[in-house]
């Protein structure tokens, strides 16, 4: 800043008044701050900035002082003076001599003035320049002579008055000083004592008195030293006190002086000196020791400590060192005697103060204790490299701290030098292991002072064999600085066997760091490695379900982009940056779940147990986190001194550490607790265990309820409710929260946040009526203030309280559903009763009648207005029920439908809108035009908005609709023109527009009239932050870009951050624009790059860019609202690039088309293909066929596709692409040829073969060609040749085995369908012994060896199944297959395996005994065949041990129990085990997601599953009549797995169901509208020991239907059965369908109770493909103890697959519906289910799925192929059955029945279904029906009363 010139100024202020004046210096007074540190609240001096601030203020104050007497009056004097104080103060550059002269020139006038008001303003002035010049250390001899000299003058030759000011003056510069200035102000007002005037002698006594009150802590220490009794006595009389109370008040301060003194004989001489001067105690005497047992508390200790510690560096330091070995030798010892003054303990009596003197360095460093000075900052940080030197390594227990420290100070350049020498010395004193848990932070920290410390830690203690390598994970790249190149290399090579993955987790973890240093460099590393390994991501991220490390990265970057700290830009920049570089990534393909690690405390803190764990996690996850990331002094004490106390009530002590020294020992229980800890948190909180801080207790005011309203912040609101709550807690709670008192008060809100729900359910369930009262006021303040129009709240304020409101209710919901939950046997109940003054049932009671007394509509309306649609729809459909329970009128319900329609919309949930829509009478234009567009009919949407438009023309509202329907359709033209129009006629739109208009210019084209309204707008919205960096590339300038690219990302990526990091699907529209973004980046730095590349190299550039595009195309969601502007955006940046990538536009059209076709949108996918069309891209014909048939003609599509195919190609990009697109083209004609029964077997066989021929390492090509022939293989004529079949079988076996070689796409249609033909086969001795045979056995051979195992694997079942195979050569290849497979997969395969190695069946049991046999010359398999098998014994052995019967007294809840160790000890000693837990997840194979040839080492299992570590020794029998046994398995991940071991039961049959529904998961994750909605069947871990034994995997978090309704009904006052009902069902059964129906309906259904089930989206999805599944397998006995619901889900298990194929038909009483959909499952689906219709949800699920399971019908078929071959016990019961009522029939002729039949005649129903023949009743015709008419069918069936009505009354057709 420069200061304007006298001249400038001169005269500008003549004329003003006195008051004019007065404001300008009030304003220039103001302004001194602000200009000097900004809008910090602290006044202080600065420090980094260098502000001329005094001399612009000199001639402002030197004009207002010019003018006549009535314009510069006294106030105006006294105002400027003030002025020019403060201007002193806050000024930052040195003052000379000549400066400060001519400053007191100015203040001369003043000094003399006649006002005494004037007089001392200009000396306090003067004492500020004096100030000055001390705090910047300019203090010098001339600068006290220049200033006391002009007081001499005026005390000798001034009036009075002036005298009196002036010797004010002094004793102000006295007080404010040492050194120099001090003196002479001695001199001065000693000087005066003898003056005439008594008023003036007394001025001059009184300020020496002042001054030595004021000045006792400097010299007392001397006096007392140097033992001069008489100055002490002398000072005492002047002050009216004692000489010992002198010493005892500054006693610190005197013996850190008398440890000082050079001699041992001069300390003594001082001590006995203090001695003799206090008064002897009564009854004794007084000694050194007493002495120091009295004064020398710890905090003294600390203080001696510190100065010495802070001893000037040219200091005597062996002084120093001898100074401490006193003060330590002094202090008495543990057995009371005086120690001999020794170097060797000083580092150990530093250890013992360690936490105060920490803080108090630190204090001096942030000016806790006062103001200081650069210089001494930089002793303290000397200081503290002193005191780590001193304590030695072990002062690792402060690292959190001094690191923390270091940070800070580093970046103040005066200190940065300091800090390095003293972080040095901190690491280097450190063990190396210690020293590298530090490396992160320190090399993110130390970029710029990084050689000596650096080289330290990679270089000498990181080569360290032990700690070293592994320690170094967190050491920053160094690669960019040369100077350390010999760094980077020994980091590569240790770094070298590191795997990519491994490298991203360890990145992640540090961009996670508390530290901003460390999270910023570890984010400039995950931003190398997007670049570097850009081919890893996309792995990553391709498939139909993502890797979950991908979802974690989107996670932790979101949640760093909405950090809230300062200097968050250039953080927030790369993040935005790296999801960008990651991509708009589909997020129904994510796992972006994160977990809520907050606990519930269900007993109000009267469990001691309980209240212990949450006390641990407070330490764990709230407090030792933000310990470790402030650098707040203060705050940072008010956490230790919670974690202090938090440490206490944990009963965590020092006997922890297992030192000698301390007597009180831990319990075994806390120990256990204490080791349980994460080791930096260990880190951070064992110094606290012998920390002693405590709390000064301010009382609180009276707080005036509720709060909200009263305060203007959402900050203030959160502290000030937490901090009442807190001070009404109770009890236990009231020991936990007490200490928080403080914490909560800073300005970090996140530990308020934390504990806000605790206190909230605390004061409702321990609270009285008002407690509960207040509670609810303060809900509702916030809530009311939502929807409040007139409300004066900040938005921030308003959307932050309502989280957190959200967040309570979640919490409180949460507890009474676990409390629910919790079993309540008397024990607990007596145990919760004894803690609490309530018992679980009337805490439940206080805590419903709080929430059900808030309003839903209020709830609803609120959460609407936060954008919390989810909340608000379960709100707004209580408030409906609550509205047809009381009989509401049509017009209030209809509204309420509306509003469920917009919500919907909102949720982006269609099925949910496709529902209410059919309860909504009369659709409004508004209600079309949400259903239109969420649905993407943006044509209809646009004829809404148009006759809108013809109702309102001047509503922009209605225009902005139209315009957002004709951008989504492409129609750019249109849209431009209807904007010009538009502005036209209403320029003050422009704002409002410009966005559309600028879009729609550079999708033309038009770059001049882009960047002529870029130039007239200040606007930042997305498309004009877009149109400035697409002109900055097309203007080139590499710096303008640049800065675009920065100001784009920022501006686009702010709604990441505003979300704070969560719900990605919400701000996908921001990730989708950062995704754009990058994208032109990569086009640009391509068509740049490009100009210095040869033509191969450029051709391949081009290659590999179009590639990865296409591959981040795939990854995104795919619908065509999402995946059309990145398209568009591509053309446009294409464009830009003029004739470099010319030719990816038009293959961008023909993806355009494509995914218009896949929308429904016609007419824009027809404007594609005619855009493609005039770029001459070749095979845009194939989209414009696909097209013709889509719009319903099939055979002009076929006929045009064989047209263009005849003609030649006119141009191609790349030759390389001809064939394959030829390829495409052929077999697409081939398919529909087909398809249209109008072609010869021949003609379409040629045409196949013709396409693989074209293409002959493609997977789709062959797996179509062999489905082609092997269908034809079965509609070949008997009358036909075998020799024509057989070659068509080895055809088709030869298709699916290049087929596997070539992908992965067809995995699970080609394995089990070749193992079925070749096996099958081979079992036929009319075919085994033909050549084709022999050649097709070769074929399998060759494969068994060319195809990766994991292929083979995910038909292993079925592979197994067949082991008992007949013919030999088979089984030979067959033998050949299992094992190889095993030998690639032993985990895994040994379970699957263990059934044939135990079967029944000889032949298996051999076989598979001699298969493991051969596995075992290798080693590993060894050890893992043995554990296996002696594992599987020991499970048997467990099913088949005798259940102990229970006494006949006992108890309902008795339960019989087994002891692993003492009944079944050979399982307990195989612990641990090398096997791994055989969990569903842990045996279910992953394929890589691309169809590539190069997947020989995929890894279809997850690295590190967990493997058995013990077994809990109690196992449980269960009451059933089967006696199941329950264990518990430890699993080496520290996981708890819980398995059911059931004997005498066949469980191959639910684990084929398992198989099963795992091949459906797969099929629905494929397809994106299931994806979308999320379809899947919960699947649970089975595994067949034999034909009567195997262990069903425990499903946890899980209740039975059931359970959930009779508490349910019991509350209603109903009976769930009984006389009644049974004999209502006895009528039942004796009437017809038609009178059934009635009678159930109006008799037995009125039992209806309604509730909201949780997670009602995934219970209803789940419910539906159940169903759907279920109907197709026949699976009945669906009461509702089969049907079980997950707690944390919601979602819907089904257990016991007992009774499958169409087996309930055959019961006594037949079941009569395909599913379970009775009124209480219809209760859960909501609105549109509640009232007898199915939910639309359910019905589209169910269509969806019962659609996928019809189209892979083929595949599901072979997957149940093993019920065939290995069959059931049961069917072997059902065969000696039948053939013994054969035999009595037939008893000459026994008949024998093949159980093969039998499995197929099981499953032919099955097939018959998938296919979608069905008869809804027997007098109908079986017939095909389509699949949304099936599915209405099925849905009438499982609801219709007569088929309710007829079935068996223990199903509970009721409930």
């Amino acid at each position: 800043m420069s200061a304007p010139s006298s001249s400038q100024c001169r005269g500008s202020f003549v004329g003003h008044d006195a008051q004019w004046r007065i404001s300008v210096a009030k304003g220039l007074s103001e302004l001194a701050c602000p200009l000097a540190h900004g809008e910090s609240s602290e006044c202080f001096r600065p420090t980094g900035q260098k502000l001329p601030i005094l001399s612009t203020y000199n001639i402002a104050m030197r004009q207002l002082l010019q003018g006549r007497a009535d314009e510069v009056t006294v106030a105006v004097r006294t105002s400027v003076n003030q002025a020019l104080r403060l201007a002193i103060r806050h000024h930052s550059i040195d003052l000379g001599l000549e400066e400060v002269d001519g400053l007191i020139i100015e203040l001369y006038p003043s000094l003399v003035h006649r006002d005494r008001a004037v007089r001392l303003s200009a000396g306090q002035v003067l004492a500020e320049i004096v100030s000055f010049c001390y705090r910047s250390g300019q203090v010098s001899w001339f600068l006290a002579e220049g200033i006391f000299g002009k007081f001499y003058e005026l005390l000798r030759d001034a009036r009075d008055p002036v005298k009196e000011t002036i010797l004010i003056t002094v004793g102000r510069v006295g007080r404010m000083t040492t050194a120099n200035f001090l003196n002479v102000a001695l001199s001065c007002l000693i000087s005066r004592l003898a003056d005439p005037n008594p008023a003036l002698k007394g001025i001059a006594y009184m300020q020496p008195s002042e001054f030595i009150s004021g000045t006792l802590v400097h010299t007392l220490p001397l006096l007392f030293a140097n033992r001069n009794e008489v100055v002490i006595d002398k000072i005492a009389h002047n002050l009216g006190f004692s000489p010992s109370t002198l010493f005892l008040d500054f006693s610190k301060d005197i013996l850190t002086q008398v440890f000082l003194l050079p001699e041992q004989a001069q300390t003594d001489k001082a001590l006995d000196f203090i001695l003799q001067l206090m008064p002897t105690p009564s009854g004794g005497s007084i000694n050194a020791q007493t002495l120091a047992r009295s004064c020398i508390d710890p905090k003294s200790v600390q203080a001696v400590s510190h100065h010495v510690i802070l001893m000037p560096p040219r200091s005597n330091g062996d002084q120093a060192m001898q100074a401490l070995c006193r003060l330590e030798s002094i202090l008495p010892s543990s057995k009371g005697r005086r120690k001999t003054p020794s170097l060797d303990g000083i580092g150990k009596f530093l250890k013992a103060h360690i936490l105060g003197l920490i803080s108090y360095l630190v204090g001096k460093l942030q000016g806790v204790q006062g103001r200081e000075t650069i210089a001494s900052k930089q002793q303290t940080l000397r200081g503290l490299g002193a005191l780590v030197n001193h304590v030695g390594p072990e002062i690792s227990i402060v690292a959190p701290q001094i690191m923390a420290t270091l940070q800070v100070t580093l970046s103040v350049p005066e200190l940065s030098d300091v800090t390095v020498d003293s972080w040095f010395i901190f690491l280097k004193t450190l063990d190396p292991e210690d020293a590298l848990a530090h490396s992160g932070p320190t090399s993110a920290s130390l970029v710029s002072y990084w050689q000596s410390i650096l080289r330290y830690l990679v270089l000498e203690i990181g080569t360290d064999p032990g700690p070293g390598p592994d320690g170094l994970g967190d050491v920053v790249d160094v690669s960019t600085i040369e100077v350390l190149s010999d760094v980077q290399n020994k980091l590569l090579t240790i770094r070298q066997d590191w795997s990519v993955e491994g490298r991203l987790h360890r990145l992640l973890d540090r961009v996670s760091s508390d530290s901003v240093t460390m999270t910023l460099q570890a984010l400039k590393e995950v931003k190398s490695l997007l670049g570097e390994q850009r081919s890893f991501f996309q792995s990553l991220a391709s498939g139909d379900v993502f890797d979950t490390l991908i979802g974690r990265t989107i996670r932790v970057l979101s949640s760093i982009a909405a950090r809230d700290v300062d200097d968050m830009e250039e953080i927030r920049l790369i993040a935005f940056e790296c999801i960008g570089a990651v991509g708009a990534l589909d997020p129904d393909r994510l796992d972006l779940s994160p977990g809520d690690s907050r606990p519930t405390v269900l007993r109000d803190f009267a469990d001691e147990e309980e209240s212990t764990l949450f006390a641990m996690h407070l330490i764990k996850d709230v407090l030792v986190s933000a310990f470790r990331s402030t650098s707040d002094m203060a705050y940072q004490t008010n956490l230790a001194y919670a974690i202090q106390e938090m440490l206490k009530f944990c009963q965590f002590n020092v006997s922890l550490m297992s030192s000698g020294r301390f007597t009180t020992s831990a319990s075994l229980k806390a120990r256990t607790r204490w080791d349980s800890l994460p080791k930096h948190v260990l880190e951070t909180i064992t110094p606290l265990l012998e920390s002693r801080y405590t709390m000064k207790e301010k009382p609180l005011p009276a707080f005036d309820l509720p709060i909200y309203p009263q305060r203007g912040t959402y900050r203030e609101w959160l502290q000030q409710w937490t901090t009442c709550l807190i001070s009404e807690a109770k009890g236990q709670a009231q020991k936990i929260f007490h200490p928080f008192r403080s914490v909560v008060r800073n300005k970090d809100v996140g530990v308020a946040h934390h504990l806000l729900p605790h206190l909230v359910l605390h004061a409702l369930v321990s609270g009285d009526g008002e407690k509960t009262w207040n509670i609810r006021s303060e809900i509702l303040a916030v809530l009311e203030d939502q929807v409040n129009e007139k409300s004066s709240s900040s938005t921030d304020k308003k959307l932050l309280s309502a989280q957190v409101v959200f967040m309570l209710l979640d919490h409180i919901n949460k507890w009474a559903r676990l409390t629910r939950k919790e079993p309540g046997d008397r024990k607990g109940e007596a145990k919760r009763a004894r803690g609490s003054r309530f018992g679980a049932g009337e805490q439940l009671a206080k805590v419903d009648s709080v929430l059900s007394s808030i309003d839903q509509d209020l709830m609803a309306k609120a959460a609407f207005h936060c954008k919390a649609y989810a909340r608000s729809l379960m709100s707004f459909e209580r408030h409906l029920a609550s509205l047809q329970e009381r009989s509401a009128n049509s017009v209030e319900i209809q509204s309420c439908y509306e509003r469920l329609h917009e919500i919907y919309c909102n949720l982006d949930e269609p099925d949910g809108m496709e529902g209410i829509s059919t309860l909504i009478l009369s659709p409004t234009l508004e209600h079309q035009i949400r259903q239109h567009e969420s649905t993407g009919r943006w044509t209809s949407a646009q004829s809404c908005w148009e006759l809108r438009l013809q109702q309102s023309p001047d509503n922009l509202d209605y225009h902005i609709g139209l315009l957002r329907c004709l951008r989504n359709l492409g129609h750019y033209d249109t849209l431009r023109t209807h904007v010009k129009g538009v502005l036209t006629r209403n320029p003050d739109w422009k704002p409002s527009l410009v966005g559309f208009e600028v879009e729609s210019a550079w999708m033309i084209g038009d770059w001049n009239d882009v960047q002529g309204l870029v130039d007239r707008t200040n606007a930042s919205t997305p498309p004009i932050v877009m149109a400035r960096l697409l002109l900055a590339i097309r203007e080139g300038d590499s710096k303008d870009i640049a800065q675009a690219l920065s100001l784009a990302r920022l501006t686009l990526g702010n709604p990441i951050s505003a979300s704070g990091g969560r719900e990605y699907r919400h701000t996908y529209e921001a990730v989708l624009n950062l995704h754009l973004v990058h994208e032109v980046e990569l086009i640009h730095r391509f068509a740049s790059d490009q100009v210095q590349m040869s033509t191969s190299r450029r051709s391949q550039a081009q290659d590999e860019l179009t590639r990865s595009l296409n591959i981040r195309l795939n990854s995104t969601l795919p619908s065509f609202r999402t995946r059309e502007p990145i398209l568009t955006m591509r053309r446009t940046a294409y464009g830009i690039s003029y004739d470099v990538l010319a030719g990816e536009i038009g293959r961008s059209w023909l993806i355009s088309a494509k995914i218009a076709r896949k929308a429904g949108h016609w007419q824009t996918a027809y404007s594609a293909i005619l855009q493609a069309q005039e770029s001459r891209t070749a095979f845009s014909l194939m989209q414009k066929v696909r097209l013709i048939r889509a719009t319903g003609e099939p055979l002009r599509a076929l006929q045009e596709l064989e047209h263009y195919l005849q003609t030649p190609v006119d141009k191609i990009a790349h030759e390389s692409e001809l064939k394959p697109l030829k390829a495409k083209a052929e077999l697409l004609r081939a398919r529909w040829m087909d398809e249209s029964d109008r072609y010869e077997i021949s003609e379409v066989h040629k045409v196949f073969h013709q396409a693989t021929e074209l293409w002959q390492k493609w997977e789709s090509g062959m797996f179509y060609y062999g489905k082609y022939q092997d269908r034809c293989f079965d509609s070949i004529p008997l009358a036909d040749p075998k020799i024509r079949g057989l070659r068509m079988r080895l055809s088709t076996v030869r298709c699916f085995t290049k087929a596997m070689k070539y992908g992965n796409k067809f995995i699970y249609q080609t394995v089990p369908r070749l193992l079925t033909i070749w096996l099958d086969m081979g079992e036929d001795p009319n075919v085994n012994s033909h050549e084709y045979f022999t050649k097709i056995n070769a074929e399998i051979a060759r494969a068994v060896g060319g195809v990766p195992a994991f292929k083979w694997y995910t038909a292993f079942p079925q592979i197994a199944s067949r082991v008992g195979h007949v013919y030999p050569p088979v089984f030979e290849v067959l033998a050949r297959l299992i094992s190889a497979v095993i030998k690639e997969f032993p985990q895994q395969t040994l379970w699957l395996f263990a059934s044939v190695v135990k079967s029944r069946n000889e032949t298996r049991e051999t076989r598979g005994r001699n298969i493991l046999e051969r596995l075992k010359v290798r080693a590993f398999a060894h050890s893992l065949v043995n554990a296996s098998v002696a594992m599987v014994n020991g499970l048997l052995n467990l099913c088949d041990f005798p259940a102990p019967d229970l006494p006949k007294n006992a108890g309902p809840d008795a339960r019989a129990t087994l002891s692993m160790k003492r009944d079944i000890p050979q399982l307990a000693k195989l612990m641990p085990s090398p096997l791994i837990v055989p969990l569903q997840e842990s045996l279910t194979a992953t394929l890589p997601p691309t169809s590539s040839t190069v997947n020989s080492h995929h890894q279809p299992f997850p690295p590190n599953l967990p493997t058995f570590n013990s077994f809990s020794d109690d196992v449980e029998v269960m009451k059933s009549l089967a006696k199941p046994r329950k264990i518990t398995i430890h699993g080496s991940n520290g996981q708890t797995y819980a398995f059911l071991g059931k004997p005498k039961d066949d469980l191959r049959k639910d684990a084929r169901l398992m198989d099963f529904n795992s091949i459906i998961n797969k099929i629905l994750n494929m397809d994106s509208d299931s994806r979308r909605r999320k379809l899947y069947i919960r699947t649970y871990g089975v595994v067949t020991l034999n034909e009567e034994c195997g262990f069903i995997q425990w499903v946890p978090d899980t209740i039975a239907i059931r359970h959930v309704l009779l508490p349910l009904y019991e509350a209603r006052g109903q009976k769930g059965w009984g006389s009644e009902l049974q004999a209502i069902f006895e009528r039942i059964r004796k009437a017809s369908d038609n009178e059934a129906g009635k009678i159930f309906a109006n008799e037995v259904l009125p039992m209806q109770p309604s509730a909201w089930l949780a997670s009602r989206l995934a219970y209803s999805r789940s419910a539906a493909v159940m169903s759907m599944v279920g109907f197709i397998l026949g699976l009945g006995d669906r009461h509702c103890e089969n049907i079980l619901l997950d707690a944390n889900t919601g979602s819907v298990v089904h257990v016991d697959f007992n009774c499958l194929f169409e087996k309930g038909k055959l019961l006594e009483v037949p079941e009569r519906v395909p599913f379970r959909l009775t009124q209480n499952i219809l209760d859960g689906l909501g609105i549109t289910g509640a009232e007898g219709q199915c939910s639309w949800v359910f019905r589209i699920a169910s269509e969806i799925t019962m659609g996928l399971l019809r189209e892979n019908r083929d595949t599901l078929m072979t997957v149940l192929d093993p019920f065939i071959h290995d069959p059931l016990v049961e069917w072997e019961d059902e065969k000696r059955k039948i053939e013994r009522q054969a035999n009595r029939r037939h008893a000459h002729n026994r008949s024998q029945i093949d159980l093969r039949v039998l499995a197929k005649t099981a499953l032919s129903s099955i097939e018959k279904k998938l296919r979608g023949v069905y008869r809804a009743s027997r007098d109908r015709v079986e017939k095909e029906v389509p699949t949304s008419n099936l599915v209405q069918m099925l849905i009438q069936e499982a609801t219709d009363n007569a088929n309710l009505g007829k079935m068996y009354p223990g199903w509970a057709p009721w409930h």
